[in-house]
């Protein structure tokens, strides 16, 4: 390797290294570089000059950290965080936070200062989104801004809230609505916070895109812990009718059918194997009759064990299929 392409390799290493960790000693930059010390001293001058901010600490060994400035030098981006930027901003749309336009503006942007090679990776990398079951709802940036800085900084945040797009006003003023906020959370093309309610003191799961925040966020709060300490778990199970970390109505029946063939319908149940044909099967969900008609659709002979809500459901759903299955039966 000539001696030009030599330093732009070695300064192209010493950058990355310089962006892996907060600080650097400068021996052991120079034993990562197979250089000297002052090799190293001579790099970090030439990324100087090309806008880094780069810091040295004092003392004979020294210490170099890359310090964030306002003007921004070229960045520097292997092989997997090109592509891992590629597919973000593609895929912006299932976001649902009005930056698609915006994206797509920055991949090109991107694209153009690419070296080929990457550049064809990146063309390469050719996907469809597709809409999510629910509608994807808009929100705005600087609410989205807002609220994260809430959360970080610990502090109550006032608004209204109400239909998509809402905003306050009506016949009769209503005092804004109070809330401690815990987590920002995207999911299905909409964005959630997760919120101690002042008001109600309960936990709520507040739809950003119907809260009209007010500018000015509120005291302090010492943070809560989410229910179930798991703040992933705790949506999901909202979002399905659960409680925290478990189902309202659960029960355990056996099935008369192999365990292998019950598992992949049961999703978060528990399925013991009982021997060639036959399997108990706990499982959990937000009903009685939900429950039953979860087991039903397996097909198969269901014996109850407990409790005796199970065999009640199931002696209700029969009455109700009977019904259906009667001709004379029509709706007015």
């Amino acid at each position: 390797m000539n001696q030009p392409a030599a330093t732009a390799s070695r300064l192209l290493a010493l950058l990355s290294l310089l962006q892996a960790r907060r600080e650097w000693p400068g021996p052991v930059l120079a034993e990562r570089l197979g250089v000297g010390l002052r090799t190293v001293r001579r790099d970090v001058e030439r990324l100087r000059g090309m806008g880094y901010r780069i810091t040295a600490g004092r003392g004979s060994i020294g210490g170099y950290r890359l310090d964030s400035g306002a003007d921004l030098p070229p960045l520097l981006l292997d092989d997997d965080q090109v592509t891992g930027i590629a597919v973000a901003l593609r895929a912006a749309p299932l976001a649902g936070a009005g930056v698609e336009e915006a994206a797509a503006q920055a991949l090109a942007t991107i694209r153009r200062v690419m070296p080929s090679r990457l550049r064809h990776r990146v063309d390469a990398l050719q996907f469809t989104t597709l809409a999510t079951d629910a509608p994807v709802s808009t929100v705005g940036t600087d609410d989205l801004v807002l609220l994260s800085g809430a959360i970080r900084a610990r502090e109550v945040v006032r608004f209204d809230y109400g239909a998509p797009g809402a905003r306050a006003g009506g016949d009769v003023p209503r005092p804004p609505r109070r809330a401690e906020p815990h987590h920002l959370v995207a999911s299905r093309g909409r964005w959630y916070v997760v919120a101690w309610d002042l008001g109600v003191a309960d936990w709520r799961i507040f739809r950003v895109d119907r809260m009209a925040t007010r500018l000015h966020t509120g005291p302090r709060f010492t943070p809560r812990e989410v229910p179930g300490g798991d703040v992933q778990e705790f949506v999901a199970a909202r979002f399905t009718g659960r409680h925290a970390n478990d189902w309202p109505c659960r029960g355990k029946v056996v099935v008369d059918l192999p365990a292998r063939d019950v598992a992949p319908f049961v999703e978060d149940g528990v399925v013991e194997d009982l021997g060639p044909d036959k399997c108990s099967v706990e499982v959990g969900s937000w009903s009685w009759t939900a429950l039953a008609s979860l087991l039903g659709r397996l097909e198969a002979d269901v014996h109850v064990l407990h409790p005796e809500e199970v065999r009640l459901a199931f002696g209700e759903l029969a009455q109700r299929f009977q019904r259906a299955s009667d001709p004379g039966d029509r709706p007015d």
